[in-house]
């Protein structure tokens, strides 16, 4: 027998994993989060519905090196003041990098996608500064990061978290929060992720949770990825990543509201079991996309109106909060605001 700790109305659930007995009983729950015992053989169809999943064809607009360049170009002048608040709070940050195992000051770490270095200010607690490589191919956002006190010692590099410029086992922890939604090429990104760490090594990716709300859903596949707990599953079994856990995290303000999916809304961790590259990196051909890859004619045409129309998209999820905020305040008052749970 296992135990799994679910939430109500994730993806999981909606996708008719779990066997039809055990969606009788969960239609039978009222809280938002739940426990359920359940056999061997219902595990084994959850390890089956991954062995069969593909790459998603299609990508938002923003989920693009150049639209995602740009989209930062000016984001990064209030990121620290509206996007952090209401989607990826301290509270949050810290209960994510519990999961990193941050067991020493003299690990070295990579924080890849780390932007203005939101990210990097938690892990600083546990690690000194001087052994933490931040990674971001937006020089905007990384220059917010190099005037914080805290990060001064931290190395910077300017590069792709698809490309990764460093050798294989390198670092004992890998990090990334809130990039993996515009990366073109997850399992790419994942597969770089194994190869530069040592064995033992643990990757702790942070990101968006797809919405399960046909409104919110239209238009967070429009603006960027926001996964599956599966595809994340995926992405991290197909890389060669083991003792693979999950955890579901929100802003407490939204008393566990999740159907319109999260910029930030699950954790995923996984072990390096040996030294060397992910085995899938070998069969992924060339990169996709390269930020210092010319446009076409064609291309260059329609980037104004895909990036416009991507931020509009993201407007959206600026929006959004102070719409759940409000109805969690109004409606929800009775609710617990503790919205993190682990799954194996």
């Amino acid at each position: 027998m296992a135990w799994i700790v679910s939430t109500f109305g994730t993806e999981t659930f909606r996708r008719g994993v779990f066997c039809n007995s055990c969606k009788s009983l969960l239609s039978k729950k009222r809280s938002t989060f739940f426990i359920l015992k359940l056999n061997r053989c219902t595990m084994n169809l959850t390890d089956a519905s991954l062995s069969n999943m593909t790459e998603r064809a299609k990508k938002g607009l923003i989920q693009h090196k150049k639209e995602a360049f740009w989209f930062y170009r000016f984001l990064s002048i209030v990121y620290d003041t509206i996007v952090n608040p209401f989607h990826w709070t301290v509270e949050m940050r810290d209960t994510s990098l519990k999961q990193a195992e941050l067991v020493s000051r003299d690990l070295k770490v990579l924080d890849a996608g780390g932007g203005t270095g939101f990210t990097t200010e938690g892990i600083v607690q546990y690690v000194d500064a001087h052994n933490i490589t931040l990674l971001d191919q937006s020089p905007h956002q990384m220059a917010k990061a190099k005037k914080k006190p805290k990060l001064s010692s931290v190395n910077f590099v300017e590069g792709d978290a698809e490309n990764l410029p460093f050798p294989s086992n390198s670092f004992d922890r890998y990090i990334s929060a809130g990039s993996i939604e515009y990366w073109p090429e997850p399992q790419r990104g994942i597969s770089e992720a194994y190869r530069v760490l040592r064995c033992g090594g643990v990757a702790t990716v942070i990101g968006p949770v797809r919405a399960t709300h046909w409104f919110s859903r239209f238009w967070c596949d429009l603006w960027m990825l926001f996964p599956t707990e599966e595809e994340y599953r995926y992405w991290f079994q197909k890389a060669g990543f083991e003792d693979i856990r999950v955890s579901y995290i929100g802003p407490a303000a939204y008393k566990g509201i999740r159907e319109h999916g999260l910029i930030m809304g699950l954790t995923i961790s996984g072990k390096k079991p040996v030294n060397g590259p992910s085995e899938p990196v070998c069969r992924l051909g060339p990169m996709q996309e390269s930020l210092s890859s010319p446009y076409t004619w064609q291309q260059k045409l329609l980037f104004p109106f895909r990036w416009l129309l991507g931020c509009i998209a993201g407007f959206y999820y600026f929006l959004l909060p102070f719409f759940i905020m409000f109805y969690a305040a109004v409606f929800m008052r009775d609710r617990p605001t503790k919205d993190s749970q682990t799954r194996v």
